[in-house]
């Protein structure tokens, strides 16, 4: 199986939200929903960025890893990455 990280922002306000997923599709639909208390606020988002890993534990090493970070710029140089 296969397993993603992703960054999503909000049109609403700009802001990131980094998350880890095996169905990017129903996870995305799932933020926009308002289903999810730590992204309600945003809603609608955008998938901005994602990496395909074909485990769990590396796509949540790696999502720990761009958090970790805590940067806004980090986070826009990935994106811009891979436009």
């Amino acid at each position: 199986m296969k397993y993603y990280v992703y960054i999503i922002q909000s049109k609403k306000n700009g802001k990131f939200y980094i998350g880890c997923t095996d169905d990017i599709e129903r996870r995305v639909d799932q933020h926009n929903s308002g289903r999810n208390k730590s992204t309600k606020s945003g809603v609608p988002w955008e998938l901005k960025y994602q990496e395909e890993f074909y485990d769990r534990k590396t796509a949540m090493n790696r999502e720990k890893e761009i958090k970790d970070k805590k940067s806004k710029r980090y986070i826009e140089w990935l994106i811009s990455t891979r436009q």
